[in-house]
């Protein structure tokens, strides 16, 4: 009688660590496309009660080019970025089906730090020169989802 991972052992306990780490991988990444789909706009407003934002940020001129990942999650590192899109995702999953979703949706805190830090990343040689401790949708309120108006003047 050999040892406990001798022969057919050993390659039932290979094959079956090898199909857990394959099936692990593809419920980690989703079915093929999956991750590209969900960084779309229109998968963002299909799970959220997101109607209104959806509309805005789509007549919203240049940033209409953008998708919703491109602003609203960290992008100077991927793994950041998808760690943030996973406990963000998570998060509004469990407010959508659990009827909790707030009337009004804001940023968080550190929601509106991504946003900030977004906004000086795409525009780093336009703000260059530029104050850079206001929000910046404090003075261009058209960019916010809600914001109405033009660019207001100090």
């Amino acid at each position: 009688m050999g040892s406990f991972l001798s022969g057919k052992r050993l390659r039932i306990v290979v094959v079956a660590a090898l199909s857990a780490t394959l099936i692990g991988f593809y419920l980690l990444l989703g079915p093929p496309r999956l991750l590209a789909k969900s960084e779309s706009p229109d998968f963002c407003a299909g799970c959220h009660v997101m109607e209104g934002e959806y509309t805005n940020f789509m007549h919203s001129g240049a940033h209409r080019r953008k998708t919703c990942v491109d602003c609203h999650l960290p992008n100077d590192n991927r793994v950041l970025h998808y760690v943030w899109k996973s406990i963000d995702g998570m998060k509004d999953v469990l407010f959508f089906h659990s009827g909790h979703v707030p009337q009004r949706i804001t940023l968080s805190e550190h929601g509106a730090k991504v946003v900030k830090a977004n906004c000086l990343r795409c525009h780093s040689q336009l703000v260059s020169q530029m104050n850079t401790s206001r929000n910046c949708w404090s003075c261009h309120r058209r960019i916010t989802h809600t914001g109405a108006g033009s660019i207001q003047t100090l």
